[in-house]
Formats: structure tokens, sequence, C-alpha cells
């Protein structure tokens, strides 16, 4: 039995010492030392032998069994190192090399565009007002001049919620609750924000999209005020040699009601494919806001007046930039967003 004990502990020393991950070294520790081993079983067999000889060959068993355990943890300790090793050197880095460049954001042709605005107006005093996306019908229409069953609803097809409430058409709701709120004082105020509309998505066209309107409410506020300032707009926006002109039109909220149209910067009045050879590009509407308007946020029409505004960002970016379909601002490409970084490095 000794000389089998010996074969035995030569025989996994050398299994040990051939083993060449830890994975392989555990399966020889559980193939030997494991409860079903061959050491395992030869203390089971202890039982068997005479009883003199018991002493002498369990220690024999139990000194080879801690010699094979101690030679298996200086392997493991040998094979971990390695494992150790070999990583570091897989994973080491050349601090040499030159470092990867890391691409800078900008802001968003529409960010820029609304910051500008918002900038502009700023510095003339007024004031940036917010309200909700999902608003009430009140605001959104009756309290504009634009009641129940009014046929000028159509103009603004509308993703209504229940009954009453509906996403906004326009930031106009903005300026209801402004005046209300304000309690007959006087206004100045711009607001930006976006909204939305049943439409079919193309170049020019699209179901949400960003607003930006204006209020102004106070005493002796004129058309002339109006006109003013978004003269001065314009400049600020496409180049102080841009002119002006206001066409009658017509809106709810607003009497009377104008469009305004910029001389065309491209090809100076002249006439040319982005204004459509008349000259001049329609950029806003606006009007004095209309007297039922003042009279449902709590203002007398026969003290003070006011002048309002609206403009899409979208479209000015689209004449600004020159870009041709409305759906790039919302695709994220950065291919397209990076090319204003350099047009205005």
């Amino acid at each position: 039995m000794k000389e089998q004990l010996h074969e035995l502990k030569e025989q996994v020393i050398a299994k040990i010492k051939d083993s060449q991950t830890i994975k392989e070294l555990n399966d020889v520790r559980v193939a030997y030392l494991g409860k079903k081993g061959p050491i395992t079983d030869l203390l089971k067999g202890m039982g068997k032998l005479p009883a003199e000889e018991r002493p002498k060959m369990g220690a024999l068993v139990n000194e080879i069994r801690e010699s094979v355990t101690g030679i298996l943890e200086e392997r493991k300790e040998t094979l971990e190192q390695q494992a150790i090793q070999e990583q570091l050197e897989k994973e080491s880095i050349d601090v040499t090399l030159p470092g990867r460049p890391v691409e800078l954001g900008n802001h968003h042709p529409l960010t820029r565009v609304v910051e500008e605005i918002e900038d502009f107006f700023i510095s003339m005093g007024y004031e940036i007002a917010e309200g909700p996306e999902v608003e009430k019908d009140y605001y959104n229409f009756e309290a504009l001049n634009l009641p129940k069953g009014h046929p000028a609803r159509d103009m603004q097809d509308s993703f209504y919620i229940t009954e009453d409430i509906l996403l906004r058409t326009h930031t106009s709701p903005v300026q209801a609750r402004t005046m209300e709120a304000k309690d007959g004082a006087a206004i100045k105020i711009i607001c930006p924000g976006k909204v939305y509309r049943r439409d079919s998505d193309d170049a020019t066209h699209s179901h949400q999209f960003t607003q930006i309107e204006g209020l102004v409410v106070g005493e002796n506020i004129r058309m002339s005020d109006l006109k003013g300032t978004l003269d001065l707009l314009a400049k600020k926006l496409f180049g102080a040699d841009r002119e002006i002109r206001l066409r009658p039109s017509f809106f709810p909220f607003t009497e009377p009601s104008v469009e305004m149209d910029i001389s065309c910067f491209k090809c100076g009045g002249s006439g040319c494919n982005v204004c459509k050879k008349t000259g001049w590009i329609e950029i806003l509407g606006a009007g004095m806001v209309h007297p039922n308007v003042l009279k449902m946020a709590g203002y007398n029409p026969e003290e003070v007046t006011g002048f309002a505004f609206g403009m899409g960002p979208e479209r000015i970016a689209m004449l600004k930039y020159g870009v041709e379909d409305i759906r790039h601002f919302y695709t994220n490409d950065i291919r397209f967003i990076s090319q204003f970084h350099r047009a205005e490095a």
C-alpha cells in the first residue's frame, strides 16, 4: 500500500506541474483530493487494515495529502501571478502615443437662432415667458378671440387629448396667461417654445416645430412701435441693409393684422429662386392686439393698446443658413450640425 501511495503522490505532483491554468489545476485537485478521489478512497479503506498498521498508514496518507495540498497552493499562486502579468502586458498603455482627439459639441442651428432672437429682445427690455405645452382649449383659442365653432380654428388642426385639453398649436396661450396674471399691468414679453399641429411632415412642414411670439401691452402702443421693432429685428437677423414691408392680413387675435416681408438677402430685391422672383421673403405675422383679447384678459381697450407678433425659428434658420429641408433640424445628423460650427468659427 505504501508503494501505491508513493506512486499516487508522484502521479498527482506530475499532474499539478503540467497544469497551465487555474481551471486545470482545480480539475486535478477535485480528481485526486475530492470526495471521490483516490486519496480519499484510501482514507476510507483504512478500516480494512490490521489494527497495528492503521496508525502508520493513516499518518502516511495524511502526510501525502498535506504535501500534495501544499504543492497545489504553490502552483496556484504561480499561475495566478502569471495570469496577472499576462493581463498587465495585454492591457499595457504606451504613454508616448498621442491622445485621441475629443470632438467638441456646438449649439444646434435652431438653438442658435432662438438664442439670437432672445438676446435681441432682452436687450430691448423684454422678459421671457413660458407656459405649458399641454394646454386648455380656453387659453389656446377662446381667450384669443377664437370661440368654439369659430371657422379660424380650422387654420390650426389640433391634437386634442380631451374635449377641452390639447397640445398647444401656438405659444399665444402664454400671452393670454401672462395678461390674465398681470391684472392690468403693462407687459413686454416674448414666448419661445414648441408647438404642435396635425400636419404632414415634408420639406417645409412638421407636426412639431418651434415658435417665438411677442407681446407688448401698455398705454399709447402704436402700429409704428410694432414696425420699428420688427425692422430692427430683421436687420439683426439678416443684415443692416435689409428692408421690410407690412402687408394686410388676418389673424383672429389681432386687428389690424399684417404679414411682414424682408427684402431678399440673396438677390437684393431683383428676384431669384429664394424669393420666388418677387424680391421679398415672408418672415412673420403680427398686428395690434384685438380689443376682445384685451377685454377677456381684464384690460380696458379704451385705456391700453398692444401689439403682438409670431415667428417660426425653423423658417428663419432655413433662410439664414440656406437649409432646404426642415427635417434636417430633427434627424440629429452630426454631419449636418457640425457645418454650422465651422461656418461661424
